[in-house]
C-alpha cells in the first residue's frame, strides 16, 4: 500500500498518531491507510492462534477505529485538505500486523503507548518492534506533555 500506515487502538496515543498522521498524509497528498488490530491470542510459540469471537471483535475493532477516525477528521474540518482515507481491521499481534501492512507503504505512524502494556516504559512494546524491523521510515509520536 502506497502512502502512511498509522495505527490505531483506541487510546489517547493512537489519536495523537492519528491526528498528525491525517495532516502529514494531507501534506504529502498521499493516501492514509488507518489499521485497528484486533489482539490475538499468542500461542506458546508466540504465534497468533485462531480463537473463538476473534471475528466479532475484529468487527468491534474496525467500528471503533472508524469512530476514532471520524472524530479526528470533524476537529480537523476546514483546517486543510483532507487525504484519501482506508480504514482496516484484522485480528493478530499487533506489531506483526502494522510490518506486514507496512510492505509498501512509504511511512508507519504509531503512539508512543497503546492501550495495554506497561505503562511505565516510556516506548510501548509495538512501537519499539516496529522501529526495529519497518521496512520504511517510523513516526512515533510522543505522549502529550503535562
Amino acid at each position: 500500500m502506497h502512502g502512511i500506515l498509522v495505527g490505531v487502538d483506541g487510546s489517547g496515543h493512537s489519536t495523537r498518531a492519528l491526528q498528525w498522521a491525517v495532516r502529514e498524509a494531507a501534506i504529502r497528498e498521499v493516501p492514509l491507510t488507518v489499521l485497528a488490530v484486533n489482539q490475538a491470542v499468542a500461542g506458546y510459540s508466540g504465534i497468533a492462534v485462531p480463537y473463538p469471537g476473534d471475528e466479532k471483535t475484529e468487527t468491534q475493532a474496525l467500528r471503533s477505529a472508524h469512530e476514532q477516525l471520524d472524530k479526528v477528521l470533524a476537529e480537523m474540518a476546514g483546517t486543510a485538505k483532507l487525504p484519501q482515507v482506508n480504514v482496516m481491521a484484522v485480528t493478530g499481534l499487533p506489531a506483526e500486523e502494522l510490518l506486514a501492512a507496512a510492505e509498501d507503504a512509504d511511512m508507519i505512524v504509531v503512539g508512543s503507548r497503546g492501550s495495554g502494556g506497561f505503562r511505565r516504559l516510556l516506548l510501548g512494546s509495538v512501537s519499539t518492534q516496529i522501529t526495529h524491523h519497518a521496512p520504511c521510515p517510523v513516526v512515533v509520536i510522543p505522549a502529550e506533555r503535562a
